[in-house]
């Protein structure tokens, strides 16, 4: 497994995504809190942006 200085390769996470999260709301909670990530321009998702999506996600479903 090769990493670089900042962390994996895109190409590995994406694959390993792919192959483990195959339930949509598992699916849908990864992306959210990704873009929560995002949104407070941090580099990596950590529980908190998860749980700060947790109310949103449960309305939805």
């Amino acid at each position: 497994m090769e990493a670089t200085s900042s962390g994996f390769r895109k190409e590995l996470v994406s694959k390993l995504l792919h192959l483990h999260f195959k339930d949509d709301k598992t699916k849908e909670a990864a992306i959210r809190s990704v873009r929560q990530a995002q949104a407070e321009d941090l580099a990596r998702v950590d529980v908190e942006q998860l749980e700060k999506v947790l109310p949103q996600l449960l309305l939805d479903f």
